[in-house]
């Protein structure tokens, strides 16, 4: 798998405005915030998409949620309520090819997220 975004961010190549750490992922601002509050829990390990996750992957991707709580606590938005969403490919809106948890909140969410029709991909 090619060098991403992410794996600059991890490695400290590129800065981001960090929320959290540990051995096996890392927390940051979204750069293009959709909602007040909009950040993404990323695993260290590199994952490509959700149809590479892999058995002994499961404890990372929980991981991630359970650290997608804490930081919705900690910001205050776990009561009121927040989206997460984890794209796959192109038609799932996957723009970066390391696996990646959106966490929004600050704001009313709407269903479903679109109210146009995307245009198809050709």
């Amino acid at each position: 798998m090619s060098e991403t975004i992410f794996t600059k961010i991890i490695n400290r190549e590129i800065p981001a405005d960090i929320l959290y750490e540990d051995d096996k992922c890392l927390a940051f601002k979204d750069v293009n915030p959709q909602a007040p509050i909009h950040f993404l829990v990323i695993p260290k390990k590199a994952i490509p998409t959700i149809n590479d996750i892999e058995e002994e992957d499961r404890e990372i991707v929980g991981h991630l949620m359970l650290i997608a709580a804490k930081i919705a606590d900690e910001l205050g938005i776990a009561e009121e309520g927040y989206r997460t969403v984890m794209n796959c490919n192109q038609f799932g809106g996957q723009s970066v090819y390391h696996i990646h948890l959106h966490v929004l909140g600050g704001r009313l969410m709407g269903w479903p997220p679109f109210t146009d029709k995307p245009k198809s991909l050709e």
